[in-house]
């Protein structure tokens, strides 16, 4: 028997609500049209992952051992409370309270647009050669699945110079009356001793140099010497864009889940590698050089080794790259973002001083066993990832084992970072048009991946590693600092820093005078002077960017002053075009380019509270009537709410 219309739309009425009440079942995300992370442990995995990264593992040993040992905890420490952590809970905080990402976040200020494009251009620039190092690791990766570590000797593909151990001339005595000069190989197959001071020493490289010069670089002479493109290498960055296209596809919700190995299985490595560091023989004099007896609390007189501390505090936890504020943009809206900040800058600091525990030890069985001091073999970089190490783990039983590890962490560790590098860009397209990325995610993503891997194959040709060099020395310096001590004005200064303590207390709820006192003092003044005083010591101190002993051509140097005036440019540029826009006498267009838009603050109406409710509320009553508003939003009322 026929139903009746009535009962026809009471039956369909029941289904559909069934059908939503299922949907909301399933999906648990609070902001359904930009989504959320499926877990809070995914959020921080994925924080940890981006702020961890290559230069934990290289870059902090080096500085530690460089500068005092032990005693560079000191300043490293002063520098986290000063100038990483404050400018980490901004960022993690702005991009929580707006849900949106680097550029988008402006709403808070118009005016300081141009920061958001700065930040998202050098994360593109950086991105692209920062994939190349992942594919450094996949090929030293491949390589090492051999009986035989293909740098532990010297092979065809060697030249005189390679040798695992010193060469040179000496003078020994034969007989109580004869002196002879006789080369060292000898004097250490006959048991002989070198008189003091006749040694001569001839130039020599370890085979695990010339292996990465040769075979895995095939370098040219230099940077106006192109060459051609090396296929493994172009192979490798090929793959690694495969794996973070892969990862990314879905967005968070697909890199989410690969965190949890890509964030874990470093420390996993970590430790296996320091429990067999220090069972070698030498190990104690690696770790001792490290943070042992040997270190010099006066080198802390130095104003390098505090400038160097708090260039590494503020670059290993990635501050002003935009990636902070695109991964907490997808946190739910009362997620403690303080909390957060405070236990991951921790474990990025932990993480670098355990680090340097294993590769110490290794690095001191090295020195063991070609008989030198530890800082003999101890170099910076890609020399210490690419040479050092490899030397090291060469001279390891079960050598291919300990490598493969090695290079699998580097690999996890490089991923992870490029993971979050990557989402900036696309949540910077997503906040830009929403609707095309919510139907196009996966496809722009890939887009994306393809785009940057056509642009990195400069990077892979036997030039490549000067290009790499050339955009890290430039890119992720200079501009970086700029826009986080514009960040920081413009929030604190401008925006107002006692107002943004009300929108994060919006967050996390009320908290005392005191415990906002410290941030006030970081945010308002130390912070902000303390990385325009690092801004002017680099660039009063700039040198010439060499790559070893190789010198930049002068063209190579003005194309790198380019690509940093690329990126920030762009914050005069639109400032002047906004101002233009504008209606009104010139200082009335300044005054409402500092003020935040309409539609600031949070991204979903029952989180709008305070001074956000009632526009909310008349939001709410225009859409209703369908009240056609003018470009720019409720402007009186802005005015009124934030001035």
């Amino acid at each position: 028997m026929g139903l009746s219309l009535p009962n026809f739309l009471k039956c369909c009425n029941r289904k559909a609500s069934k059908d939503l009440a299922d949907v909301n079942a399933q999906n648990t995300d609070e902001n359904t049209e930009r989504g959320n992370w499926s877990s809070k442990s995914e959020y921080l995995l994925s924080m940890v992952g981006y702020a961890v990264g290559l230069g934990n593992v290289w870059r902090f040993p080096y500085l530690t051992f460089q500068h005092g040992g032990g005693a560079f905890l000191i300043p490293y420490t002063i520098m986290l409370a000063l100038a990483g952590l404050p400018l980490f809970f901004l960022e993690c905080s702005l991009g929580q309270f707006s849900s949106s990402g680097p550029v988008a976040m402006w709403k808070v200020l118009p005016l300081f647009e141009g920061v958001g494009i700065t930040m998202v251009l050098i994360s593109t620039l950086v991105t692209i050669y920062y994939n190349v190092i992942i594919a450094y690791s996949l090929y030293y990766l491949f390589a090492s699945f051999t009986s035989v570590l293909p740098w532990s000797d010297c092979y065809d593909w060697s030249d005189s110079k390679c040798s695992k151990v010193p060469k040179g001339f000496c003078n020994i005595t034969l007989q109580p009356n004869l002196i002879e000069t006789v080369n060292l190989t000898w004097v250490r197959e006959n048991n002989y001793t070198c008189l003091e001071n006749s040694t001569l020493f001839m130039e020599t490289e370890l085979p695990s140099k010339q292996y990465w010069e040769k075979v895995a670089l095939r370098r040219s002479s230099g940077l106006d010497e192109t060459g051609n493109v090396v296929w493994y290498l172009a192979l490798c960055l090929l793959l690694s864009w495969i794996i973070i296209g892969a990862a990314l596809f879905k967005g968070i919700k697909s890199s989410g889940k690969v965190v949890y190995f890509t964030a874990i299985f470093p420390y996993v490595v970590l430790l296996i590698l320091l429990i067999r560091g220090v069972t070698l023989e030498g190990a104690y004099d690696g770790i001792n050089f490290y943070i042992g007896t040997q270190s010099d609390i006066s080198k802390l007189a130095n104003a390098e080794v505090w400038k160097d501390a708090a260039t590494q505090i503020f670059f290993s936890l990635s501050t002003a790259w935009g990636g902070l504020v695109a991964l907490s943009s997808y946190n739910k809206f009362h997620n403690n973002c303080y909390g957060d900040a405070i236990m991951v800058c921790i474990t990025n600091c932990l993480t670098s001083v355990f680090a340097g525990f294993a590769i110490f030890s290794i690095l001191g069985h090295m020195a063991f066993k070609a008989q030198k001091e530890v800082k003999d073999v101890v170099d910076s970089g890609f020399a210490l990832a690419f040479i050092a190490y490899p030397e090291a783990l060469s001279q390891l039983p079960v050598a291919p084992l300990w490598s493969i590890l090695f290079f699998f962490m580097l690999l996890t560790l490089g991923l992870d970072s490029q993971f979050a590098s990557v989402e900036t860009i696309t949540t910077t397209i997503h906040d830009a048009y929403p609707k095309v990325m919510k139907k196009m995610r996966g496809v722009i993503t890939v887009g994306a991946c393809i785009m940057f891997f056509l642009l990195g194959l400069v990077c892979v040709t036997q030039s490549g590693i000067y290009w790499v060099d050339l955009i890290d020395y430039f890119c992720a310096g200079w501009g970086i600092l700029i826009a986080a001590i514009l960040e920081l004005v413009g929030i604190c200064w401008i925006y107002g820093g006692n107002r943004f303590i009300e929108d994060i207390e919006m967050m996390i709820g009320k908290k005392g005078w005191l415990f906002w006192l410290w941030w006030r003092l970081c945010w308002f003044f130390i912070t902000p002077l303390l990385l325009t005083a690092i801004l002017i010591w680099s660039l009063a101190t700039f040198a010439s960017p060499k790559h070893g002993d190789v010198e930049y051509p002068a063209w190579g140097v003005i194309l790198g002053w380019c690509m940093i005036i690329f990126c920030i440019i762009w914050i005069p540029i639109l400032a002047v075009i906004k101002i233009c826009k504008g209606e009104g006498s010139i200082w009335e267009r300044f005054r409402t380019l500092c003020r935040p838009t309409s539609d600031w603050g949070p991204a979903l109406d029952q989180h709008r509270t305070g001074r956000y409710e009632n526009f909310s509320n008349i939001q709410k009553a225009t859409n209703a009537l369908e009240i056609p508003t003018i470009e720019g939003g409720l402007s009186g009322y802005d005015n009124k709410a934030f001035s």
